[in-house]
């Protein structure tokens, strides 16, 4: 894995990764949900949304959004991207000014996996 990540920066110099960690805590104080992400190379990557099923429907999944996405314009990121199933949030991230920029069809079998993106 060094090497690799030695050439990688000799071609596009440090990424400057960053770890983004938005919690959700239930009123025990465990983690119910969240917003976990990776700033790198001027972009968010916005690995997992989740949720609590009894939050749904209220706002918190754009709220948490919303505040990866100051994050990221603090940071100075370009843009922010993720993926998504059909069966879970496609329209949501649309809504929020995403754009699908890749597909892939039968993952899993007779459903797709959605490339997002936004640009600032």
């Amino acid at each position: 894995m060094v090497p690799l990540r030695e050439y990688n920066d000799s071609r596009a110099g440090d990424p400057g990764v960053e770890r983004v960690a938005l919690l959700v805590k239930g009123e025990d104080g465990t983690i119910r949900g969240g917003l976990w992400g990776i700033i790198a190379f001027d972009w968010m990557f916005v690995e997992y949304l989740v949720v609590p099923e009894e939050a749904r429907g209220q706002g918190l999944g754009s709220e948490l959004m919303g505040q990866a996405e100051e994050i990221a314009r603090e940071h100075g990121c370009l843009g922010m991207f993720l993926d998504t199933f059909d069966f879970q949030a496609p329209e949501f991230y649309r809504k929020m000014g995403f754009e699908v920029y890749g597909r892939l069809e039968d993952h899993p079998a007779g459903q797709a996996r959605n490339y997002m993106s936004k640009r600032f």
